[in-house]
């Protein structure tokens, strides 16, 4: 049985984190080569530790700077010939307060690592990808890039702006063979959400994960390997005609 994207390069941002590390670790196994991004190398080196295949590489880059962003990419190409799919998977969750106390820095970092780095992807990739016939690109949005959330404005403000993205990104590609999606997680088991928790209520971030849970059908948090099953999905070939969708993997969150 031939494997979904064998021979495949994929680029992903965010690749040291916990969604990031299981995407990479099932995209080589179904073939590709993966090329992670993050702002820190000592996360990539520990991650590439973790993987321990040839088949993944790194490189540190801050995704909301233009120069650095076209440097990722410009290292895939000169490393693969070709990028196949760009997972846009950097994030992070900001701070939690009501809006009227929300410092300004803090908004500003979230759009700009939420918002401004999948722009720039999409600005520098979608060239890439229709000069050589197609490709993918697949954003993490979130549960909360459908619904709102009392003292996560930042966040909900920057998630709801992917799926605008991801829309204008779609019919501006056009026939081009390149396609955008958005996958849209409910609270996963990851670091995020350990700081979301203890935001939520510090010193009893066990209480925030059980009233969190409480909002799932399903009754728990998903997996990181569960968003990678369905960003593998969206990266290979299995989803040729699929762009311009919105993929939950929540447990049911979004159907309350």
């Amino acid at each position: 049985m031939s494997k979904r994207l064998q021979g495949k390069c994929i680029v992903m941002t965010g690749g040291a984190g916990g969604i990031g590390l299981a995407s990479a670790r099932l995209f080589i196994s179904e073939g590709a080569q993966v090329v992670l991004v993050d702002l820190q190398q000592e996360a990539l080196d520990a991650a590439l530790a973790q993987l321990a295949s040839g088949a993944a590489s790194a490189v540190a880059a801050d995704v909301s700077d233009e120069s650095q962003t076209r440097a990722y990419l410009q290292a895939a190409l000169e490393r693969h010939g070709r990028i196949d799919a760009l997972f846009c998977n950097a994030g992070t969750e900001g701070r939690i307060a009501p809006i009227a106390d929300y410092p300004m820095d803090a908004f500003d970092r979230v759009m700009a690592v939420n918002v401004r780095g999948v722009y720039l992807g999409l600005k520098h990739a979608m060239p890439i990808m229709q000069k050589q016939g197609g490709g993918s690109i697949v954003i993490t949005s979130s549960i909360a890039g459908l619904k709102g959330f009392a003292g996560l404005s930042a966040y909900v403000t920057s998630k709801h702006a992917l799926v605008g993205l991801m829309r204008s990104a779609v019919l501006e590609a056009g026939g081009s063979g390149v396609r955008i999606n958005t996958i849209h997680p409910s609270p996963i088991e990851t670091r995020m959400m350990r700081s979301i928790e203890e935001g939520a209520a510090p010193g009893a971030g066990t209480a925030a994960k059980a009233q969190f849970s409480a909002a799932i059908p399903a009754g728990r948090y998903g997996l990181p390997e569960e968003v990678a099953r369905t960003a593998l999905f969206l990266a290979s070939d299995d989803s040729v005609f699929c762009t311009g969708g919105r993929y939950s993997v929540d447990g049911g969150m979004s159907a309350g």
